[in-house]
């Protein structure tokens, strides 16, 4: 679903859900609608100068940076997994207990450690799960009876108790894949040697309960790549709630293409041949079993007669007699939900979702199946993203509006409340709301206007964990109980005394926002950044982008340090969510659906226009720059309207469509085999020549999301035509190049090409 992404460069620029032609004279039916007085000075004072290189030191200038948040099954403990002050990559874990008040370390990373690698296989699950440079414990899971965790780390397995006391689990071999619990914490499974296995808590040896396959496409237990890397699906297994049963994915990868993908190092090239489904090309063949804990009694779920399709999600009823299983078709036009029944297999078709006409499904994780046997559930089929309630084949709609319900948080069964986020009060800044299942209209706001919010909840819908930040605060997060009332900061995070922020807080720059009205009328929201300005003087621009579908870049909460960082170097920074962007509802998405690189680029030219219309502004400097889609989105403004732009970089760029793999790319351009024209226009290689404005391409010599072929085949394209350009290229780096060192480089090398160019404030 987010397969392209920028990576964690600093601070966090979410892709989380790609680029074609435009006509100039779009631009013309675009107008200013509101922009609030830049701020302007004499010569002011800075207590500190944010640099890059204090940007991508540790301790993090954000804060602490709390991943994992959990409650224990009783209630009874708050966990995370918390960044250390001096290494802002490696995670331990930490427990607060609500009776006491206390925070503890549960697990020390370092004391644990064994030092061992990483499996090649887990270090690129890591990447699918976009947490390839972090170190110490990534993850964890809470035992049934909420006395133990389950930690993996450096490829052994450990169970922690509350008490202080760390068990090593023996016999499960090295480098255990998507270790889990079992739903009543009888039994551990994981992956070993493209099998799973399971071992009795209370003792015994782990015994592989899938056969041993003769071909090594075969994989049991695991999740595919597509599935990975686009349906943000990691799980392979499913236990029952009752321990009784568990579903497990086989897929085969013999008919994926394989690439030869070089990791390129410092020291030498390793080659890998890689499964990769190429758009227009055949994907890993799934199929789902259930079996008992010891693999007796296997039987084949009926997932339909067409075997060219993706296994989207899978789900226990409540009472264990039923399994759910979403099953998407290739095109991504529809979803069917089954109905299994564990025993033999035999399915059937509860419901199904329909794309609207030239638009998609867009594959979520914001349903609960109830104890009644009903359903909560995300739809887009009204033309925004709402709630209903399925009820004995029935339908009802519980949110309605031109706003976008962002995820669905809890459900408290008892009291018949819903707990969701959503944009009804302001697209910029998503709030938490609950409503009645009795009385649906009336929704409850529980968070705080003008932040940026996000929650999760206890299985029982009764304590809330929030998630917020604002402009010139990052995130924090607190417990609530179910009216949003604060019980207890999780992480307060506040920006004072020897936070590592303080020293920069009194230069902070605050943004403003704006709108600007799109061709068909849509407005486009923008955030602008600006530095201490002198009256008559005209500045630079930074004007960063992602433009691809799934995301959202604009928002009321906190830009990071990194912004803050290129305004301080006399920059203003500026952003612009197009259309094709995430949480406008269907109609804004869809406008890419086979044009990718048309509307999001137009939109894109057209704040360049409105900026040079800016008194402050100076329109012969703005640079224009992106990462991945962004990337790509570079190099396809270039392309259209050659000086537009001063200067352009583009980050780990998508050139060629066909590259990419199946899921991401058919879902919004359609299969190869049969548009070959869309690829066509949609593709940056072909117009590149015509790109004569300063370029700085910059690419992870190991990518394995957008492989270095796609930079390889644009050099080679640009060098054939004796086209000028610059590049930075990173060996051993993938998707994401960051560090304390390499982002301090990263950036360095981008503002030393924009001097050489002459992109630089007024003296």
């Amino acid at each position: 679903m987010n397969g392209l992404r920028s990576p964690l460069i600093g601070e966090v620029f979410w892709s989380s859900r790609l680029v074609m032609q435009i006509i100039r004279t779009c631009m013309l039916a675009f107008a200013l609608v509101s922009v609030s007085a830049p701020a302007f000075a004499g010569n002011a004072a800075v207590t500190s100068q944010l640099t890059f290189e204090r940007v991508f030191a540790s301790p993090a200038l954000n804060g602490p940076a709390p991943r994992g948040v959990k409650l224990s099954p009783d209630g009874r403990w708050l966990t995370l997994l918390r960044n250390r002050a001096e290494d802002r990559q490696r995670y331990d874990l930490w427990g607060y207990e609500r009776a006491t008040g206390q925070w503890r370390m549960l697990v020390d990373s370092l004391k644990l450690s064994s030092g061992q690698a990483l499996s090649e296989a887990e270090k690129m699950q890591r990447e699918r799960l976009r947490i390839g440079d972090l170190k110490g414990i990534v993850s964890y899971d809470w035992s049934a009876d909420g006395k133990a965790l389950l930690v993996p780390l450096d490829g052994e397995l450990y169970l922690a108790g509350l008490d202080g006391t760390i068990t090593h689990i023996a016999g499960v071999g090295a480098n255990p894949l998507n270790a889990r619990l079992s739903e009543k914490g009888r039994y551990l499974s994981f992956v070993r040697d493209r099998r799973l296995w399971v071992a009795p808590i209370a003792g015994g040896q782990p015994q592989a309960i899938t056969p041993q396959e003769r071909a090594d496409t075969v994989h049991w237990g695991e999740a595919e790549f597509v599935a990975q890397e686009e349906m943000a699906r990691f799980d392979g297994a499913w236990w029952a709630p009752d321990d009784s049963r568990i579903a497990v994915e086989r897929f085969d990868e013999a008919k994926v293409a394989v690439v030869t993908r070089a990791a390129i190092g410092a020291s030498g090239t390793t080659t890998f041949e890689q499964r990769y489904p190429l758009a227009g090309t055949g994907n890993a063949e799934v199929s789902l079993w259930v079996m008992r804990p010891d693999g007796s009694g296997r039987v084949q779920v009926d997932l339909g007669p067409d075997p060219d399709i993706y296994l989207a999600r899978v789900d226990w009823a409540k009472d264990g007699k039923t399994l759910f299983v979403q099953r998407e078709n290739r095109v991504q036009t529809r979803l069917d939900m089954l109905a299994v029944d564990p025993a033999s297999g035999a399915a059937r078709v509860l419901f199904s979702e329909e794309a609207a006409p030239k638009s998609w499904i867009n594959l979520t994780d914001d349903y609960r199946f109830l104890k009644d046997g009903s359903l909560i559930w995300w739809s887009e089929r009204d033309g925004f993203g709402h709630l209903y309630h399925f009820v004995g084949g029935h339908w009802r709609q519980l949110t309605r509006g031109p706003w976008m319900v962002t995820s669905l948080v809890g459900v408290d069964e008892a009291q018949g409340r819903v707990f969701f986020t959503g944009t009804k009060d302001d697209v910029l800044a998503p709030q938490v709301y609950a409503l009645d299942l009795v009385q649906p209209e009336q929704i409850t706001r529980l968070t705080e206007p003008g932040w940026v919010n996000g929650a999760s909840m206890d299985k029982s819908g009764h304590t809330l964990v929030i998630s917020r930040s604002a402009e010139a605060q990052p995130p924090q997060s607190y417990l609530a109980d179910e009216t949003g009332k604060r019980l207890a900061w999780v992480e307060e995070n506040r920006v004072e005394g020897a936070h590592p922020y303080a020293p920069y807080l009194a230069a902070h720059r605050a943004p403003q926002f704006g709108t600007i009205t799109a061709a068909d009328g849509s407005l486009l929201h923008w955030r602008m950044i600006t530095p201490l300005m002198q009256s008559r003087k005209r500045y630079p621009v930074f004007f960063s982008h992602y433009g691809g579908p799934h995301a959202q870049t604009v928002s009321r909460g906190w830009t990071g340090a990194l912004a803050q960082a290129v305004v301080a170097q006399g920059y203003i920074w500026f952003e612009l969510d197009n259309r094709g962007s995430a949480n406008r509802g269907v109609a804004f998405e869809s406008q890419i659906w086979h044009a990718m690189g048309s509307v999001e680029v137009a939109d894109q030219l057209a704040g360049a226009a409105y900026l040079k219309t800016l008194a402050f502004v100076d329109p012969g400097k703005i640079a224009t720059y992106g990462w991945s889609y962004g990337g790509y989105m570079t190099l396809k403004l270039l392309e259209a309207e050659p000086g537009a732009f001063a200067a352009g970089i583009a980050g780990a760029p998508v050139t060629k469509w066909e590259l990419y793999d199946t899921h991401y790319t058919e879902r919004y351009l359609g299969d190869p085999r049969e548009v070959p024209q869309v690829y066509a226009a949609s593709d940056a290689l072909e117009q590149a020549t015509k790109i004569s404005d300063p370029l700085l391409l910059i690419h992870g010599m190991s990518d394995d999301n957008v492989v270095f072929d796609n930079s390889s085949e644009l050099i080679a394209r640009l060098q054939g035509e004796a086209v000028p350009f610059e590049m930075m290229l990173y060996p051993g780096y993938t998707h994401s190049v960051t560090g304390p060192k390499i982002g301090k480089h990263l950036w360095e090398t981008i503002f030393a090409f924009l001097r050489r160019h002459g992109v630089t404030p007024p003296e």
